[in-house]
């Protein structure tokens, strides 16, 4: 069997060859290693050493499930992966932290990434749209771990949200009339929870005659919708230069005629060029935000904000102007994904501050509670 072999001295037979090999330079090789070779050997082999020089490795299997949304690798005995129901042991294991190292490392090294001591973590997009992250062995315990994101194999329409129970028809009816009068806001929620899913769902119903431009740090927002312009960030490179940040790409994004602005994640100083962008006459303006209420996104934004050195009256006086709702998507121990609040932003005349205030939440049963927002909401949904 393989797992007992040390394939390092066959690959480097096979690296001199100075061509693709075959399963005949592989049997050769293991003779050379003094092996015995055998059909059931010899297939093992070729096997064992294309699986660790292409694609995922031992992964590969995992992202091809049915629904898989993330694999989780936890140091070399702990595999996990979540096919929409929670993280679920996988029952693929890894012979040695060095073959989980060797795994990150190539993938790393496919979209030209280092990783290695002196860059010790990545966070990268591969070619198929998967995002990787990894981080070594030296920095984290119980090894070497990889977080693979995988891409939606489809796009989800809103009333698949509707089918599949995430979201309560009436529910969908208003986020539908959000699109349609232009309404500004964020999808807050934790990771997870389908904030990209339902952005891209709402994005769908923007009519066609209209231009989107995403900004995203890392591209997974991909709506159905016939005239999407799509920027990605950039991390600096080994010597810490070429990094294009979501800045950047909002200001460069200004300038391309949007009809709509969205940035699929807000995570930083990108927050103050688009609260801006949205007082400035570009309506419609959206993204996704990490918090765990739809009450906590004020606060929130003012942490992101001042990053980019924006004080939290100006914030405050920005968010008041541009922001008009905050839909919150939550996801249930079983696994499943839903909205669970609808809030409308309102500022206290007295101290300036602006507070989210709940318009409609839905409890377990998809029962729609109005609260003092209600009415706030419903004006903005009848605007022309």
């Amino acid at each position: 069997m393989t797992g007992a072999v040390d394939l390092d001295p066959i690959r480097a037979k096979l690296a001199t060859l100075g061509r693709v090999h075959t399963s005949a330079d592989v049997a050769e090789a293991m003779r050379a290693e003094g092996l015995l070779v055998s059909d059931a050997s010899l297939l093992e082999t070729v096997a064992a050493i294309r699986r660790d020089s292409v694609g995922a490795g031992r992964l590969d299997p995992l992202l091809q499930l049915d629904g898989v949304t993330d694999v989780l690798v936890n140091g070399p005995h702990a595999v996990y992966v979540d096919r929409g129901h929670g993280l679920q042991p996988a029952g693929v294991a890894f012979e040695s932290d060095a073959e989980v190292r060797k795994l990150a490392q190539r993938l790393a090294a496919s979209v030209g990434r280092r990783l290695d001591e002196a860059s010790p973590f990545v966070d990268a997009r591969l070619a198929d749209g998967t995002r990787v992250h990894a981080i070594l062995s030296t920095l984290a315990d119980p090894g070497t771990c990889i977080s693979l994101r995988v891409p939606a194999r489809r796009s989800f329409s809103l009333q698949d949200m509707v089918d599949s129970g995430s979201l309560p028809p009436a529910g969908a009816q208003l986020l539908t009339e959000m699109i349609k009068v232009k309404a500004a806001f964020m999808i807050s929620g934790g990771t997870g929870s389908g904030k990209t899913t339902l952005l891209a769902a709402l994005l769908a119903l923007v009519p066609a005659s209209e231009r989107l431009v995403i900004v995203e740090d890392s591209r997974e927002l991909a709506p159905d919708h016939p005239h999407v312009i799509r920027l990605e960030g950039r991390p600096g490179n080994a010597e810490l230069t070429g990094a294009v940040t979501l800045t950047d790409l909002v200001r460069q994004a200004l300038r391309m005629r949007p009809d709509r602005l969205i940035v699929g994640e807000v995570r930083g100083a990108e927050i103050c060029d688009l609260l801006a962008a949205m007082n400035t006459g570009h309506e419609g303006g959206c993204g996704t935000v990490h918090a765990n209420s739809a009450g906590d996104v004020p606060a929130r934004l003012e942490a992101l904000a001042a990053i980019g050195g924006m004080g939290r009256e100006a914030l405050h006086a920005q968010v008041a102007a541009a922001l008009d709702v905050v839909v919150h998507i939550t996801r249930m121990s079983s696994g499943r994904r839903r909205i669970a609040q609808i809030h409308v932003l309102e500022r206290d005349l007295r101290t300036g501050l602006v507070h989210t205030a709940p318009a409609l939440t839905f409890d377990e049963r998809d029962r729609a509670i109005a609260g003092p927002g209600a009415r706030r909401l419903e004006e903005l949904l009848s605007r022309s």
